[in-house]
């Protein structure tokens, strides 16, 4: 019985295909394209929605493969962000401390909090989550030293031995796609694995999986530390693409947003993550750019898609191509 639960296939949607490759071909092209344009703020917009599509990642991977909705997932990016700027205010910027210490501290948060939310399931972990992002946004208000309410500028884009890798936005640009393709390819490796499978198992049965002998709970907190670091990830890029870090980072309106992005391209997909995090925040732009009533709108659209387009654009897109493939 154990072997047989532990082998359950991974859903197709999780898959590598040539879209993802093709994906990723086209963000690697984007700087090139933007030379011939306004290319700082293209280069700049693209980096921000790379950034929330490694977050959205770790929300999907813990919403639609471990049936773990959380609501106060921006505590773990605003905690990388804040590693970054409160080791940047002491004089450290080089990424070989900054970078593994934002990590560490986002881990950490997650394995305390993760031990006491999953001791709930249901509308409780949820509210639980929410509890715990509020806890860390207001905390981070009340640090009057590095800014409190009005955040605190970074004295300087993360190092490199010394060397400021960062401050090229063509560098920072690609070394966002680097940490995105490396995010996307660590969430599809832990999905295909073992420990993936009995993940997944525990979202869909975890009375039957704790009967053949698995430990549900040690499990769903890996995978809730996991998906911690990676938030502490898009935290620590985010403090170097915005040189400015504020407690609005982890407010409970920035959680809701990743469940959205990842709901409005596909959940339990993985690349929807990615593609509902570029959709989500380039159509934000553009409809910004066209009235400044934008979000009148956008709420709708949003409320329209994840309504009837089921499986998000993800989905959207295969029911059309399975549409033209029986035509």
């Amino acid at each position: 019985m154990t072997s047989l639960a532990a082998d359950k296939p991974v859903p197709r949607a999780a898959r590598f295909n040539v879209g993802v490759a093709l994906m990723f071909a086209v963000l690697a092209l984007v700087p090139f394209a933007a030379a011939f344009g306004p290319e700082s703020y293209v280069l700049g917009l693209v980096t921000r929605v790379m950034v929330f599509a490694i977050a959205a990642l770790a929300v999907d991977f813990l919403c639609g493969f471990g049936g773990l909705v959380t609501f106060g997932h921006a505590a773990f990016v605003g905690l990388g962000a804040y590693t970054v700027a409160i080791a940047g205010a002491h004089g450290v910027t080089d990424m070989t401390v900054t970078l593994p210490l934002a990590l560490i501290v986002s881990a950490a948060f997650a394995y305390v909090t993760g031990t006491i939310c999953l001791r709930t399931n249901g509308v409780y972990f949820i509210m639980i989550t929410l509890a715990f992002g509020q806890m860390a946004y207001f905390i981070a208000g009340s640090l009057a030293p590095y800014g409190g309410d009005d955040g605190i500028t970074l004295p300087t884009r993360s190092t490199l031995f010394g060397l400021a890798v960062f401050g090229n936005d063509r560098a920072l640009y690609y070394a966002t796609l680097g940490f995105l393709v490396a995010s996307y390819l660590l969430c599809r490796a832990v999905v295909y694995s073992r420990f993936g499978r009995v993940f997944r198992g525990a979202r869909e049965n975890p009375t039957r999986m704790a009967t053949i002998g698995y430990d549900v709970f040690r499990y769903q907190r890996v995978g809730y530390v996991i998906a911690g670091s990676l938030g502490g990830l898009a935290g620590f890029l985010l403090a170097n693409a915005a040189e400015f870090v504020s407690p609005a980072y982890m407010s409970w309106q920035r959680s809701g947003e990743l469940i959205i992005m990842v709901l409005f391209g596909g959940l339990g997909t993985l690349y929807g993550a990615i593609v509902g995090a570029a959709s989500y925040l380039l159509l934000e732009e553009g409809l910004a750019g066209l009235t400044e009533n934008w979000k009148l709108i956008f709420g709708p659209l949003l409320v329209i898609i994840v309504l009837f387009a089921r499986g998000g654009l993800v989905g959207l897109a295969a029911s059309v191509r399975a549409r033209f493939s029986r035509d």
